[in-house]
This record gives C-alpha cells, structure tokens and sequence, in this order.
C-alpha cells in the first residue's frame, strides 16, 4: 500500500488533488490528519482505505516528469532548488516545494494557498527570529537549512476564515494602500554594467569614443508622379511623407582610448529607461489556465527590464488595488514584482474603470519620471460595472474622463502617455478596449489563444524598450504661392490644416528603433506656365532625444515636380499606392465594423469584399507587395469571422478592431492567434520588437536561455526588418 500510495502521490502532485485517510502502512502522517489539498479547476476527491489510486500510465508519466521538473525549479523565484544551496525548503501540504524565502514572503503578502495548484493550506511558513521554535509550532526541513542562519522555518495554523460579506473581493485587497502614489523609486544615478565597464559615468558612452549614438530620424517626400504638365492644374495631387526613426546600430560599440580593458571589449548601446504600469484582471474568469499564463506572461516582462527601468503593478477584479509601487527593476526589485505577481488570485467581477483610473493614478502622482511611460492592461471580460451620470442613469464608463489631459493628449498637452490594451479571449470587451487604446495613443491587441499571451506582452516591450524619439512634430509648409494642402491622411494621429491652407501639422508622438511612418499630404498644385519645375512642399519635425532630452530639429528639401508642356502617361508610384491601399482597407474596415454592430453582417461583408475588388486591381498587388498582399488576406479573414452573429461577437469584432488599430497607427499588434505567422503581422514588426518574441518563444519551447534570467539588450537591430 505504501508503494501505491507514493505512485499516487507523485501522479496527483501538480493539478488533481484528493483527499485519502491514512493507512497503517502510510507512516509518512500523523494519526489524526488527513492529506488535503483543494485546488481551482478540479474537484476534490475522497477514497476510503479499500480505494486504490490507479492512474492511466501515459497520465502517471507525465505528471511524474513533471513533478521532476517541478522539484528543480522554485516556481516563484525561478532559482534552482537543489540541497546544498544555503537556502531552506519548504514543502507544503499538498506536496509542492518552495524557498522558504520566497513562500515566506507570498505569504506575508496576504496569500494562504499553494501558487501552484491553489490548494488551501491549513498551515503556512512564518519566518522566526529565534533560533528556538516557539511552543507548538515545529522546525521544518533541518537539513536544508543553514546553521548559521538566525532564522528559523516554523509553521503556524491558519485559522478559519471569517465570514466575508463581498466574496468576489481577492485577499490582496485588504491591507491597505496610500491615497497619493508619490512613493516611486527614486531612478537614482546608478550605473548599469555597460556603464560600469567603460570607466565613465557619462549616460552616452559612445560620446567618450567619439562615435555617434546613432543616425537622425529620415524625413524623404514622393510625389504620386514625377511630373505633370504645365498646362493642368490638380486639385487633388498626392504627395507621400515618410518618416524613419534612427536604427538600433546593431546594439554594439567598442570602447576605445580605455588603457585597463581588453582591445577587444564590446558594451551595449545604452537605451532609454521606461516606467511601465501593468494593469491586470484577476476577476474570477481568469481562474486556472488564463491566471497561470498571465504570471508567466508577467515574469517574462520583468526579466526583461533593466535595473533602471520602473515597474508598478495594478490588480482589479471588483474592486482594483495597487499591487506593487513603482519600482525598480534591480535584482531585489525583480524579486519582490515576482513575489507580488505570483501572489494573485482571481476572483470577483470586472472593474476595469476602477483599474484603468489607480493605473493612470500611479503615473499623475509620481516624483520623479523616466524618459518613456506607458500602460499596459489586460482583460479578458466584459465591464460589469458601470458609473453614473448627473442625470442619475447608469452607462458605460467614460474612458477619456478616468485619464488625465497629460495621458490622452488634452487641453494643455500635445502629446500621450500610451495605453497598450490587449483583450484575451472570446468574452472581453473589445470595443472598450480599443476605446482606451485609442484615446490615448496606445494600440489594441486580441488574444485569441492563450498560448500567445507572453508572446504579445513581448511584442509591446520590444518595442517600449527601443524608443529613440520623443513627442515628434511634423509640420508642412508649402513653398509655391499657388500650392495649398487639401487633406492630410495621417489614420488616428492628430494632425491640424491652418485656415488659409498653407501650413499642416502632425503630431506623431514616439517611435521605436527602425519604426516608419507614412502620411498622405492632398495638395493643390496650379498651372505653371512659365517654370519647367514647381516647388511643393517642405517638411520640418522636431522632437526630444528620450536619452540625452535635447531638442533636435530637421527639415527636408524641398520636394519640386517637372512641368513639361505635355506629361504623358505616367504610372503612379508604389509607394504612395500602397500607403493610398493600406488607408482605403482602414476605411473600409471601420465602415464594416459600423455596419456589423447595426446587425447588417451581409452589408459588412460586402464592404469588405469590394475593399478587397480594390486592392486586387492595383499598381502595387500586382507587383506583389507584401504589404497590400497581406492586407488582402486580411480582408478575407475578417469575412470569414462575420459569418454569422455568433463568430463576429466571439473574434470578429476583436480581431476588425486590432486590424484598425494596428493600420491607423502603423504599429505592429497581436492578432488572432498568433504574432508572427503572417507577413500581416509582421508588416509593422520592428527588429526589437522581432528579438523580443523571439527571445519569448525561445523560453517557451524551454530553451536553455529560459533557465537563466535574460538580461535587457537595446538595440536590437541585429535582425532584417521584414517587409
């Protein structure tokens, strides 16, 4: 029976969890306690002493592989747990082992059950100062722990819970929290290990080499054509402005004139330090699978920051708690954000008003700031709760008033601090989410499948870890007399015509490392009889280097076509015919999500399969551009997903949503289920964010880069950009 009994144990260690009485032959237990270990997702199960435990053997295998796997690894620190290490084991009820440390720590957050299998502990690790146990409680792991260590491993018993009136409020909600979050880690003057290896203190250590940081932003303008006769006039003539941030230099700079260090010593090219905001549902859709997938997500993001970027952590379920302040990302910092994060459980409703307000919260009252600022929240579920309005009647939040004028780009302030939501599952509410997205400048991602959550979170911070430009403004002059602007086609980025027509302006805000822009400038261009050439347009951009917080000014040339007395045919340019594609499928599918959500699913459809009748009969499919070839695909997709009313509230509303959010911005974003198994999605990829998913599904597939933390690399510009 003892045999079978440790089978059973070591096949029901992860996720089943039984209850079974001791038997004469099980001396591993007291005579009065049973085993009980109660977890999320499956039900207890009770034998008498004449039930026998027999799993299939394929089931026995598996758990017993990955019982192995378990034992090696501290599922909260992700640190080795093998004896000998100078650090305590503890083991609980139901089997599963920790650091003392670390389970000591998850505990004192407020957590009284396993962060594996959220089994309910009857006992918990406390931490002793006194090398004697204090009465009735008992010394656990002697072995493993060190004998000069003043703590002591005790266990104390949990009492029973208290009656809670609100049961959908999660325990970490309960200690409480200040009304003004102006308790931010000061950034400090620490110098990361690049810094430290070069001998200088200067934040720019290529400055000391006498090489540049990196090259200026591009600014280049085509016209639709080359030419057009001096005779005509045009009253809609195109003009295409395009934009390229500086490369990433392919993250590399030797150090010279440095006597003490190797000839051939390399450091990484130093980047601009973020504070991000992480605004999480733990609402009780999110038990099992989602929850676990999303810590794993969340400890990817906080291996990957640096030790002077800032992470804050927000929780919300009925109700929203800051979870963890504003921090560093230092080897302590990242060790107490895993802690917290590991700590969640879902429970409750859906707040995500509540959520998106502490979140924002936490970047209005901060001390001090970091170059670059962005918000990340997730959902999975629709916002069951709702604000009032003066009139009394209840409706739906309004997003833009829970985010200050400094966040969403209002009175006062030109530029955003971004909101990158990502909506996961078939039950989120979408059309919220790309609400908050667009609002404040941020993109809107679907996650279709569970799976891809961690390769979506990398996706973002690929990028937020690669800004090189800071609150960017184009403004548009036109040089001839008689040219003056029409229209300016720039998606969801605000841009501003003067009343007499000659000057335009764009604000473009920031861009990633290698990150393009293209903006659609209408002109009108008069007839010019006595000059062989017109002189259009002449475009300026300034903008804050997010390192060195200068102000840096460009301006083009000036952008002139040929006024030949007869013009000929001309074809149109593929670049400013795929950019005229790219706007015509963003219409289009805004025009169909509108049909769609009137109930005219056959009108949706329609709409988009005369978009893609377009596309299909222009200059730049026909020379197969991947990115009209893939806006094609993605048309169709979008027909398939408006099928019938259930397949278009389930993933057609979400995944039409992510398409113009990503098109309107020109920023890459998940969609779907996956992040880079289309050219679609990789249309706007830039090569940090391309490193950054990468490094993810290396990690995922258990590469050995996921066994050890993966330190920052900025920039990542090694890989080609796909096109």
């Amino acid at each position: 029976m003892g045999s079978k009994w440790r089978k059973a144990k070591v096949a029901l260690g992860l996720n089943l969890c039984a209850n079974a009485p001791r038997t004469r032959l099980d001396n591993e237990f007291d005579d009065d306690d049973d085993l009980e270990s109660i977890s999320s997702g499956a039900a207890s199960v009770r034998h008498s002493d004449a039930a026998l435990l027999s799993p299939p053997s394929n089931a026995f295998k598996l758990s017993k592989s990955l019982s192995r796997s378990s034992k090696k690894m501290c599922s909260i620190c992700l640190a080795s747990m093998k004896p000998g290490g100078g650090h305590a084991i503890f083991t609980a009820e139901c089997s599963h082992s920790f650091h003392f440390q670390c389970i000591a720590s998850n505990v004192k957050h407020g957590n009284q059950v396993c962060p594996i299998c959220r089994a309910k502990w009857k006992e918990i690790p406390l931490q002793c100062p006194s090398l004697d146990p204090p009465p009735g409680r008992a010394r656990v792991n002697p072995v493993d722990w060190p004998q000069n260590n003043a703590l002591m491993t005790v266990l104390r018993h949990v009492p029973p819970p208290r009656p809670i009136p609100f049961r959908n409020v999660a325990p970490l909600l309960q200690a409480p929290e200040p009304t003004i979050f102006d308790d931010d880690e000061s950034l400090g003057h620490q110098l990361d290990s690049s810094q430290k290896l070069a001998g200088t203190s200067d934040p720019n250590p290529a400055a000391d080499s006498g090489e540049s940081r990196m090259s200026m932003t591009k600014i280049s303008m085509i016209p639709e054509v080359p030419a057009v006769s001096r005779f005509n006039a045009s009253d809609d003539f195109t003009v295409l402005v395009h934009l390229k941030a500086p490369a990433s230099d392919s993250g590399k700079i030797l150090c010279r004139n440095q006597p003490d260090m190797p000839q051939a010593q390399v450091i990484q090219t130093p980047r601009a330090p973020i504070d991000l905001v992480t605004v999480l549902d733990i609402s009780g859709s999110m038990a099992g699978t989602k929850l676990a997938l999303l810590k794993r997500a969340m400890s990817f993001v906080i291996q990957n920051l640096g030790p002077s970027d800032r992470l804050a952590v927000i929780a919300f379920s009925s109700t929203a708690r800051r979870l963890f302040p504003l921090r560093r990302m230092s080897e302590t910092g990242r060790h107490e954000a895993l802690q917290a994060v590991n700590s969640l459980v879902a429970n409750g409703g859906t707040n995500i008003a509540e959520g998106l307000r502490k979140g924002a919260k936490i970047m209005e009252d901060r001390r001090e700031k970091n170059p670059v600022a962005s918000i990340i929240l997730l959902s999975d579920g629709q916002d069951t709760y709702t604000v009032s309005s003066s009139g009394g009647n209840q409706q739906q939040p309004n997003y833009q008033l829970l985010l200050p004028s400094s966040m969403h780009g209002g009175e006062g302030s030109n530029f955003k601090i971004p909101v990158h939501t990502f909506g996961f599952g078939a039950d989120h509410d979408a059309s919220s989410m790309h609400s908050i997205s667009e609002i404040s400048g941020g993109t809107f991602s679907f996650i279709e499948t569970e799976g891809v959550i961690q390769d979506a979170f990398a996706q973002c911070i690929g990028g937020l870890l690669s800004v090189v430009v800071k609150e960017l403004q184009l403004s548009i002059d036109c040089v001839h007399p008689g040219v003056y602007l029409s229209s300016l086609r720039a998606g969801s980025y605000r841009s501003h015509i003067m009343s007499d027509g000659r000057k335009g302006s764009i604000d473009v805000g920031d861009l990633y490392a290698d990150e393009e822009r293209d903006f659609l400038v209408s002109i009108k261009v008069p007839a010019d009889y006595l000059r062989n050439e017109t002189s259009l347009l002449k475009v300026r951009c300034v903008y804050k280097d997010p390192l060195t917080k200068e102000m840096v000014n460009l301006e083009s040339e000036e952008l002139r076509i040929s006024r030949p007395e007869e013009a000929g045919q001309t074809s149109v340019s593929i670049e400013v015919d795929r950019q005229q594609n790219r706007l015509q499928a963003a219409e289009a599918m805004a025009q169909a999500r509108t049909a769609a959500e009137k109930g005219d699913l056959v009108g949706a459809t329609s709409i988009l399969e005369n978009s893609r009748k377009v596309l299909s009969q222009s200059v730049s499919i026909k020379c197969h551009d991947q990115l009209c070839l893939a806006l094609y695909t993605e048309l169709r997709e979008m027909q398939e997903r408006m099928a019938n009313r259930h397949v278009y509230e389930a993933s057609g509303r979400a995944y039409i949503l992510s398409g113009l959010s990503s098109h309107s911005w020109q920023r890459a974003t998940a969609r779907g289920d996956s992040i880079d198994g289309s050219s679609l999605v990789q249309a706007y990829q830039t090569p940090s964010m391309l490193e950054m998913v990468t490094r993810s599904q290396a990690t995922l597939l258990g590469s050995p880069s996921s066994q050890r933390p993966i330190r920052p690399v900025w920039p990542l510009g090694s890989q080609p950009r796909p096109r």
